[in-house]
């Protein structure tokens, strides 16, 4: 094939972006606003050798193309860019360096950080605006043309989980099922192993509706961790957005066999009703600050792709903390990241996406704003129409943190409710009502805009920080083995080690973490809003106290199920159940307050004090009492109702429960058993959470 390439490009067409099939041929077309002109350069099928170097046509409207034709499937290549080389204009072009096309579905090559890649010479005076003559093509990273995929099957048929019966399931694809004897051992640490039986099995047994899985797209190491002989092993370092990563996927298979297996696994997932989020960066890429390598983006089009400095555009905005920021506002950036989405729905069938950083997305010149173009463009997307939208409300930058910003269908993860359920079971200074707003869907920040208690993403922990075993294990991070001399990671977790720092055979210290552990996941599963569950927690996965195991692709990283607790997992599975039969623990819409008879049509939501009185102001400020219930009243008065009851204290408390009679369905302590009834009043255990459940048949008329 490659002796017959013709030795000119035809003109071709603007759009599709990146590589596609037609007539016979192989259409070509990338973005630069700025270069002067762009030469599509030809490899031997191992991306070796250099063949041929072909001037593109264009710019129409920004966009450099070519018609190649008789080539097909399986043909390498990458760019190369004309233009000035200005970097205190923000202009970095060096035709000397190949650079990676952003659309890319194959990636050829094994990155390995080197001076060549970077567009200035390195300990050259003049630093990161010298210029660096060296060709790095041999080297450099090349796209490899994949035929075009059909829609991913069962596509129509995928499920569409509402979203107040979601419960999502938070895991790293290769640590979730690397240490799992139950899973066979060619698939272990494979993407694949998640439609696997057992797995499946799992998530169903657990409730799961929902697995966001961390990043699989196409991510390098950063240079300081190659350095140490680590790797990004959470791989939020992307740099291929439309390829998979190989590292989850079996050894040395092509890539359109791991994108066949990705849509596969998908598939049987659906099968079994279990939805797939996919974890995606598009704050920034994996090109670093002005000292990083030129790979793509930076050559094609730096000022166009990335937000620089007002004051010396040579340098960056780094509201990602990872030394770059995408400028999602220009249109031809927006542009790429909706056909990024567009792509891994409709090709590969995947379900929805969690951002990362995602106030990135919202910036503009003026700051972060819910109206930005890019969420615009979004909301109107029909086939992004009806997937699911999560969002990690916030980044490095100014004014960075906006939970409960995000517009139309967003989920917002709650970090707020992360620490009031922490510091309330925790013993610090969170005060019922913190806990209370928190439990029943943080309306002060999302009871607005027509927006839901659904939107609150609520968790306890995630892959970032202590997992919930080490949030009960240890007062302090435990970071040595990243190599950064422990400065790493949140500093501030609220966590406690009851005495002891980590593992403990003290029996009243193991009892102790154990009912904290059991109250905050009933809390969890209780609480108004969209739970989430981070993988492992849910029988007792330890990370050994470190807070920010992103670099360990080892048994620290890897959830530990040889040490995993059954009866934890038959627990929670119990609880999980529960939320799922008793409609008013998972009540889509805001509570109607505690008033007289012109709210009997909505649900209502009672707060009382341990004496079994209405909260008053006084109550709510009162530092020296903890405890509290919460009634649920049914719309329909036939229907049953709960109360609940929260115990975050060292001792035990009674609460009087009036004159009807209740079932008790849950005791986080296990002091009472499921099914006992109870009337007048009843002794919550230390640390515990207990539901009862009584018909509204029997109530009396409220006050």
């Amino acid at each position: 094939m490659t002796c017959s390439l013709p030795h000119t490009l035809i003109p071709g067409r603007p759009l599709p972006l990146g590589p596609s099939l037609r007539d016979g041929g192989l259409n070509f077309a990338v973005f630069s606003e700025h270069a002067e002109r762009i030469e599509l350069c030809l490899f031997d099928s191992g991306g070796a050798r250099e063949l041929r170097r072909l001037p593109m046509h264009g710019p129409d409207d920004g966009v450099f193309h070519g018609f190649l034709s008789e080539a097909g499937a399986g043909l390498v290549y990458g760019y190369r860019a004309h233009g000035e080389y200005r970097p205190e204009a923000g202009l970095r072009f060096n035709a000397n360096k190949l650079l990676l096309d952003p659309y890319a579905r194959d990636i050829v090559g094994r990155f390995r950080h080197s001076d060549e890649h970077h567009g200035f010479e390195l300990g050259h005076p003049q630093g990161a605006r010298s210029f660096d003559t060296r060709n790095n093509a041999l080297s450099a990273l090349k796209a490899r043309v994949t035929d075009a995929l059909p829609s991913a099957p069962g596509l129509a048929n995928r499920p569409r989980h509402p979203v107040d019966r979601l419960l999502i399931y938070e895991l790293h694809a290769k640590g979730f099922s690397q240490q799992w004897a139950a899973i066979d051992p060619a698939l272990r640490g494979r993407f694949a192993a998640l439609a696997e039986p057992a797995a499946i099995e799992h998530f169903q047994r657990l409730g799961v509706t929902t697995l966001c899985v961390l990043p699989l797209q196409w991510s390098l190491s950063e240079a300081a961790l190659s350095q140490r002989q680590l790797s990004n092993y959470w791989g939020y370092n992307t740099l291929g957005f439309f390829a998979l990563d190989p590292r989850f996927f079996a050894r040395g298979s092509t890539a359109e066999a791991q994108r066949e297996e990705f849509r596969q696994t998908i598939y049987r997932l659906h099968q079994a009703g279990i939805e797939v989020v996919l974890d995606v960066v598009f704050n920034h890429s994996a090109e670093g600050d002005e000292f990083g390598p030129t790979l793509s983006f930076r050559g094609l089009d730096n000022p166009s792709w990335y937000r620089l400095l007002g004051d010396d555009p040579s340098r960056y905005e780094n509201h990602s903390g990872c030394g770059n920021t995408l400028r999602i506002e220009h249109p031809q950036v927006t542009q790429f990241v909706l056909d990024c989405l567009r792509y891994w729905v409709e090709q590969m069938g995947v379900d929805g996406f969690r951002f990362d950083l995602a106030t990135a997305l919202g910036r503009t010149s003026h700051g972060f704003d819910p109206r930005a173009a890019f969420f615009t463009a979004l909301r109107q997307d029909p086939l992004l129409a009806d997937v699911h939208l999560i969002a990690e409300p916030w980044d490095g930058g100014h004014d960075g943190y906006q939970v409960g910003r995000f517009p139309g269908r967003f989920l917002d993860w709650n970090d707020k409710y992360r620490d009031a359920m922490r510091g309330y079971w925790l013993g610090r200074p969170v005060s019922r009502g913190e806990f209370a707003r928190r439990f029943a869907g943080s309306s002060d920040l999302f009871h607005h805009g027509h927006r839901r208690p659904t939107a609150s993403v609520n968790f306890i922990a995630v892959h970032d920080g202590f997992t919930l075993n080490d949030l009960l294990s240890y007062a302090g991070k435990h970071n040595q083995a990243n190599g950064e001399h422990n400065r790493d990671g949140h500093h501030h977790e609220i966590s406690h080690n009851f005495g002891v720092e980590g593992n403990s055979d003290d029996a009243l210290i193991r009892s102790r973490r154990r009912h904290c552990q059991r109250a905050l996941l009933a809390s969890l599963m209780l609480s108004q809003g969209t739970p989430m569950l981070l993988a492992g927690d849910e029988f007792g996965n330890s990370q050994g106290g470190n807070n920010n195991a992103y670099c360990q692709d080892n048994p620290t990283g890897w959830l530990d199920w040889p040490s995993a607790d059954p009866e934890l997992i038959a627990w929670l599975a119990e609880l999980s159940a529960l939320r799922r039969t008793e409609p008013l623990l998972r009540h889509p819409y805001w509570f109607e307050s505690d008033h007289p008879a012109q709210h009997q049509a909505q649900a209502r939501l009672r707060w009382l004090s341990p004496q079994g009185t209405a909260m008053q102001v006084s109550d709510w400020h009162d530092r020296d009492q903890r405890a509290l219930a919460c009634q649920l009243i049914a719309a329909d008065q036939a229907s049953p109702h709960l109360l609940l009851l929260f115990n975050p204290t060292e001792q035990a408390v009674s609460f009087k429960l009036g004159p009807l009679i209740w079932q008790l369905l849950l005791d986080s302590s296990h002091t009472a058993k499921p099914g006992t009834l109870a009337q007048g009043s009843l002794l919550a255990a230390p640390c515990s959470v207990l539901v009862l459940r009584a018909s509204t048949s029997h109530l009396e008329t409220e006050p």
